[in-house]
């Protein structure tokens, strides 16, 4: 059948709702209004206001209280509108949810899910649309995953529940109404969150990426083997833990690396990326590492500069042709 990433999204969460009355979901505007990404619509007549909770705008009390809930042998999902407005519950994730286990000496667990949007392209501005995964990918004690297919939205969300960690979902914004075919085989969608995936086989150079920027890597790929230059992709999916295995595995065989990352290029991900190839596949590389990421300002709003300031299609093949001395 063909769904969206957010029906996707939704048969998820509806199918965990149904089978553990463990879990629930809470967050702003998840109710009544349906979830600001219309994920969680009608839930509320479904579920009932026990099980789907409209919070108050206090991220870091609503986070806090999903903590307490895990702690306490719940499975709460909570949703946070944007990546934006998570940085007001860092002190509950980071420093309380991702610590937990370790201070406790392994007697507590936080089974503990949080979605949130992220990503630009929707003419939001700096308070809405920034790319901040890479903060998260960096704390211990957590796992980040970056689901960037449909396949992957219906299939993520039951592994994340059963893991004893807390796990952060990005959702990025612009992949919601993304069409995908998805089998009724769960054999089709269901996915670990260890692994990175290959989306494409190519022997050239290898496209590394994840999250809102694999469909237009998807699409430089494509639109490179039309000028005969066979590019392999390969969408993270796991942020944290990163998969090196598969990352080191593609370089091998490629000998180029091109990382695509919608953060900033300053600390980012990509740079955790480049420095994981150099350390371990350096003499089977041809060419240095390249990296094509955000242009490192607050995100405009207009609609020029936010589509400059973004990695694009047309950046990422000049990027390529220069990466295989074909510019």
């Amino acid at each position: 059948m063909n769904v969206t990433y957010r029906e996707a999204l939704h048969l998820a969460l509806h199918e965990a709702m149904a089978a553990d009355r463990r879990v629930f979901l809470m967050g702003e505007d998840v109710g009544r209004y349906g979830g600001s990404y219309a994920v969680s619509k009608d839930f509320l007549a479904e579920f009932g206001s026990e099980r789907i909770r409209d919070t108050p705008l206090s991220e870091l009390g609503f986070v806090g209280a999903g903590i307490g809930a895990a702690l306490n042998g719940m499975r709460p999902i909570v949703e946070i509108m944007t990546v934006n407005f998570s940085l007001l519950a860092l002190d509950q994730i980071v420093n309380t949810a991702a610590t937990l286990r370790h201070m406790s000496g392994g007697q507590c667990s936080v089974p503990l899910v949080i979605r949130m949007a992220t990503g630009a392209g929707r003419q939001l501005a700096a308070q809405h649309s920034h790319s901040l995964e890479c903060w998260y990918a960096h704390i211990p004690g957590i796992k980040v995953l970056a689901p960037a297919t449909v396949a992957d939205a219906r299939g993520m969300l039951a592994p994340a529940l059963a893991d004893p960690d807390p796990v952060i979902l990005f959702e990025h914004a612009q992949l919601y109404n993304m069409e995908g075919e998805l089998s009724e085989d769960d054999a089709s969608w269901r996915c670990d969150i260890v692994s990175a995936a290959v989306r494409r086989e190519g022997s050239q150079l290898s496209l590394i990426t994840y999250g809102g920027s694999l469909p237009k890597v998807m699409q430089a790929a494509e639109m490179l083997a039309a000028e005969g230059i066979d590019a392999e992709v390969i969408d993270l999916r796991v942020l944290r833990p990163l998969d090196t295995d598969t990352i080191l595995a593609s370089v091998r065989k490629t000998h180029r690396a091109l990382v695509i990352d919608e953060g900033w290029r300053s600390g980012s991900l990509s740079a955790e990326i480049s420095a994981r190839i150099m350390e371990n596949a350096f003499y089977d590389l041809d060419a240095p590492v390249v990296r094509v990421c955000s242009v490192e300002v607050p995100m405009p709003y207009a609609k020029h500069l936010e589509d400059a300031a973004l990695p694009q299609t047309p950046g990422i093949i000049a990027a390529a042709k220069r990466l295989l001395g074909k510019s």
